[in-house]
């Protein structure tokens, strides 16, 4: 299938809106709830208008991920589009890695492919490992096969003390809900308290990384524009139990959301931890 040009795939991917939409109501409630939380100014029928919108999509994003399996470089860098490069490559340019904090926002396993064949220096991704054998091959080989380099989440320490110096690229996906063992920073998040890793914040501190926000939006069908904003130059660093880069990006992910809600990822549960007592503000 994934053989077949994009147009006929999305014919699929309108059955299968029907079937997750109407039909099985795919994680329907956590989506509604999600999207009431996050916009209670809006009344109910604009929040079944996002999250019908956000459903079309995320049949295309089902579609777009197959077809990734058989992409060439030429209709990917087509498809991509980096709107502010220089930005980034200003930073790597200097000799060092440069992070970028991410998020499930319109087709986030398009862009790490899209970087390895765009960049002039290596593009790589923190991931955590999926536990059946079968998808964990088979995303590995999605996410690599046009040149992209993936980095277990439990070797990224090792990896940065190892190529600290070669210039590229480190993207991580920054808007997971962390264990509730592991929460060190909240923040007012779309009405809600909400908690974020700060991982890649801390990384960048220790090695004097730059971190950029990339805002991913879906201009068409299948086409995207991204972003590159600075949320740290990797020379200040913060006081100890501070965590500024975090927090500005969770700030510029609530703008990118706001401005096209149907974009994001509304089926995982976000919020299913609530801030203790003793660390609200």
């Amino acid at each position: 299938m994934s053989l077949l040009p994009l147009p006929v795939l999305y014919i699929f991917a309108n059955v299968l809106f029907l079937l997750v939409y109407h039909v099985v109501g795919y994680r329907k409630k956590v989506v509604i709830q999600n999207l009431s939380n996050s916009f209670p100014e809006k009344s109910k029928q604009e929040i079944h208008e996002i999250a019908k919108d956000f459903y079309r999509q995320f049949a295309d994003l089902v579609v777009e991920i197959l077809k990734l399996a058989s992409m060439k470089a030429a209709e990917m860098r087509n498809r991509i589009t980096f709107a502010n490069q220089e930005v980034l490559d200003r930073f790597v340019k200097q000799g060092k890695p440069a992070i970028t904090m991410g998020s499930h926002s319109g087709n986030w396993e398009w862009i790490l492919s899209a970087g390895a064949v765009q960049f002039e220096f290596p593009a790589e991704g923190i991931y955590k490992p999926l536990h059946n054998p079968f998808f964990e091959e088979f995303m590995l080989y999605l996410r690599s096969r046009l040149g992209a380099r993936l980095i277990k989440m439990k070797d990224t320490m090792r990896d940065f003390v190892k190529n600290k110096r070669i210039p590229r690229v480190i993207a991580m996906l920054s808007d997971q809900t962390p264990p509730l063992g592991e929460i060190q920073y909240w923040t007012d998040f779309l009405n809600q308290d909400t908690a974020f890793y700060v991982g890649a914040e801390k990384l960048a501190n220790t090695f004097g990384y730059p971190v950029l926000f990339l805002d991913v939006y879906r201009t068409k069908r299948g086409y995207y524009t991204l972003t590159f904003d600075v949320l740290s130059d990797g020379v200040d660093k913060p006081a100890e139990g501070e965590f500024p880069v975090t927090e500005a990006f969770a700030r510029r992910l609530e703008k990118s959301i706001q401005r096209a809600p149907a974009n994001y990822l509304w089926t995982h549960k976000r919020w299913k931890h609530k801030r203790p007592d003793a660390v609200k503000e």
